[in-house]
């Protein structure tokens, strides 16, 4: 917590990178420091300052199977998302080296999925259609997939009497959304497990959002503008605070407060390096 002259700045204590986004853009620079040409199979992470520092490093990033076959040489690393199974068999084809960065987390639900797919069952997934995350867990499954991502999708959802299904999350989907889904798909009859597959570090990390928003006068989330954990921390605080903002550098600060502004909180998505949570911290601090 940092003091001003009129104005307090509360800083979430758990903003900024994550156990499975450190360890994923470590292992790229360690890549680096090889020489050897490096590839990552999409963005290492959701953010696009990391991402350029990497481009001026010589990393480049491949999006699909085409761009992946044409690579003559050189390592892959898998982005912290995951990829499917049919990615990870194809770098292996192609001869390449491959680092897999994928967060253990992430890691544990594509063994989840595929272990109860071969077990017959149909695999929910409670997440964002599109998202990369959610996009490789697909890839693991033997059985057809159903991405759920609300409530009202939920009510909809019909399946097959009699068949058993597994639901497991994305790991930075918003809690309470599903639990909320969890209960409607229970209270249809279906048969099957839930495996409650968000991060720990996502529930910790968007209750405290949540404490300091229903707090303050102001509030700043920081994050890239692809990241879904980002984007769910900026909903959150919305819903308690009015004058939330939602910027992925301090360039995109543009604040003009008043004088009876007396609580600023910020946090950021865990794809946020810390100098840049530090750099908006120590702006607002001094400026207001």
């Amino acid at each position: 917590m940092i003091w001003g002259f009129d104005m307090e700045v509360i800083l979430a204590e758990h903003a900024g990178f994550c156990f499975g986004v450190k360890r994923a853009v470590e292992q790229v620079y360690e890549q680096v420091a090889t020489g050897k040409p490096i590839y990552t199979y999409g963005p290492i992470i959701h953010n696009e300052e990391v991402v350029k520092d990497l481009e001026h490093k010589g990393v480049q990033v491949i999006e699909d199977e085409q761009a992946l076959q044409a690579i003559g040489t050189g390592t892959v690393v898998i982005r912290s998302h995951g990829v499917s199974k049919r990615i990870c068999e194809k770098i292996e084809m192609c001869g390449l080296e491959c680092v897999d960065a994928t967060c253990p987390f992430v890691k544990r639900i594509h063994r989840i999925v595929e272990r109860e797919s071969t077990a017959g069952k149909q695999i929910i997934i409670v997440g964002n259609a599109g998202h990369p995350e959610v996009e490789g867990i697909m890839g693991w499954s033997k059985t057809p997939t159903v991405v759920i991502g609300s409530a009202e999708e939920a009510e909809k959802f019909a399946y097959e009497a009699g068949k058993e299904l597994c639901v497991v999350s994305q790991t930075t989907f918003n809690y309470n959304k599903f639990q909320d889904v969890v209960e409607i798909l229970m209270k249809k009859g279906y048969n099957g497990s839930v495996v409650n597959t968000i991060c720990n570090a996502t529930e910790v990390r968007q209750t405290e959002a949540r404490e300091i928003a229903a707090r303050v006068d102001v509030m700043i989330v920081i994050g890239g503008n692809q990241s879904s954990n980002t984007r769910k921390l900026y909903e959150i605080c919305m819903q308690e605070c009015a004058n939330t903002y939602f910027i992925q550098t301090l360039n995109d600060l543009h604040l003009d407060l008043p004088k009876s502004v007396r609580l600023v909180g910020i946090t950021a998505g865990a794809s946020t390096p810390n100098n840049i949570i530090e750099e908006v911290q120590n702006y607002v601090r001094v400026n207001f």
